[in-house]
This record gives C-alpha cells, sequence and structure tokens, in this order.
C-alpha cells in the first residue's frame, strides 16, 4: 500500500513538543508546571556519517529500523540557516531512542585531515537529553570494531556498543539486539529484514534520479527510501 504524508513517516522537523498544562492554583494565579510530554514510543534518531563509502549501511539503517516498525528520524530532514542546533536538540528531544553510529572515527584525506566529530557531539547530547529531560530516552552506540570505543570514547567506559562489523548483515543483527523484544518475533528476523533491503537498495538509483539528487545524503531521497521501505516491509497503511 501506497503510504501517505498524512501519517507522519519520515515527515520534515516537527513543531516544538508541548507539554501538558495543568493549573495548580496559587494565591490568585495558577502556576502551570512543566509536565513530560507523550512521545511516540517508536521514533528513533539516526546519528550516522553522511559518506559515499558509508552508503549501503545508511540504507540498512533506514530499512532496517522501518521493517522493526521504527521511525528513523535524522538531522538530514532539518533546513539549512539559523538555529541549526537548536532544531537538532529539539530533534533528539523528539525521539524516544536514539542510534550512534561511530565507526567512522578515520582521518579525512582532505587537507588538513580531521577526525569526524560530529556523531560524537550528537551522541552527547543525546546522553544529557536522556540524563536531564523528564521523559525517557535510550540510545545505542554502533561501532565496526571491537574494543575500538574503549580508545576513542573513554567516558563511555561500561557501556557495551553494538558491533555490526561494517556490513548490511551485521546492522540488521545489532538493530535486532539493540531492539530484542521485537526481534523475537519472525517478521523482524534478519532475513526478513534482509529482503527488504535488497528490494529498496534495487529502487535507489531511480529515487536519486527522480528527485534530481545530487547525492543519497538529502532530505527528499530520505523520505522517498522511508516509503519505499514501508512498502517493501509490507507495513499497513495505519502505520
Amino acid at each position: 500500500m501506497q503510504p501517505n504524508a498524512s501519517q507522519g513517516l519520515c515527515q520534515p522537523y516537527p513543531q516544538e513538543r508541548q507539554p501538558e498544562e495543568h493549573g495548580v492554583a496559587r494565591g490568585k494565579g495558577k502556576v502551570m508546571p512543566a509536565r513530560a510530554p507523550v512521545l511516540p514510543s517508536n521514533t528513533v534518531f539516526l546519528n550516522i556519517p553522511y559518506d559515499e563509502k558509508f552508503r549501503r549501511l545508511y540504507l540498512a539503517y533506514i530499512t532496517g529500523l522501518i521493517h522493526l516498525d521504527l521511525r528513523p528520524r535524522a538531522t538530514i530532514e532539518i533546513p539549512g540557516g539559523r538555529n541549526r542546533l537548536d532544531k537538532i536538540i529539539e530533534l533528539i528531544r523528539n525521539c524516544r531512542y536514539s542510534i550512534h553510529d561511530l565507526s567512522k572515527v578515520q582521518l579525512d584525506r582532505t587537507p588538513p585531515a580531521t577526525p569526524r566529530f560530529n556523531m560524537p557531539f550528537e551522541l552527547g547530547l543525546a546522553v544529557a537529553s536522556a540524563k536531564l529531560d523528564s521523559s525517557p530516552h535510550d540510545w545505542f552506540v554502533f561501532e565496526s570494531v571491537h574494543r575500538r570505543l574503549s580508545k576513542s570514547l573513554s567516558d563511555l567506559s561500561g557501556s557495551d556498543p553494538n558491533i555490526h562489523h561494517g556490513t548490511v548483515e551485521g546492522v540488521m543483527r545489532e538493530l535486532g539486539n539493540a531492539f530484542v523484544r521485537k526481534s523475537r518475533d519472525e517478521r523482524y528476523s534478519v532475513p526478513a529484514m534482509m529482503r527488504t533491503y535488497r528490494t529498496v537498495a534495487k529502487l535507489v538509483e531511480n529515487i536519486q534520479h527522480m528527485t534530481r539528487a545530487r547525492s543519497l545524503f538529502e532530505a527528499a531521497v530520505f523520505r522517498r527510501i522511508c516509503f519505499a521501505a514501508v512498502r517493501a516491509a509490507g507495513i499497513s497503511q495505519s502505520h
């Protein structure tokens, strides 16, 4: 079935969430205490490299999450301009979960040689949100190499990353491990997720052509990949 835009799947950056308000009488006025907003239980902030060498894993994360009946969100949806950092923070806070792939720690070959800091920076924002916000937020760190995280980010010692070994099937396996309650269902098995991935992978070139996108990492392409994954996974229109 063709999903429609009103369902909210992979929609543009949402309006700021508004907490429920219940007045408490004090004197002649009311004090309106902030309450934790109710977040969609299936939203996942996806913090991964936007890199051509990462495109297979990029597609794996999107299709794998959607196959698990989850809704990926990403900074790629946020328009440029002022207050981008504020919008990133708000997007993280509007998601029930977040996934942070720290596997691209190598130096960029383009002078000056520089490591990538966006992913660990956004992980820090998510950790802070989980600690300070009243609404729940669970975060997961994904890596490709065992024991490297203890060197690259020693502050996370004691946290076990999900190791995908840089493969599509590894990403699917570790998504199932992260969201284990879903992966117990045969519909969400790794072979089933791989079928969704392969179906969508065949459509990517046409999606990029239809959107006239210069790369896979553009908002219009992201949305169309989401729609294609919904259909490939056989998710009902009411999703």
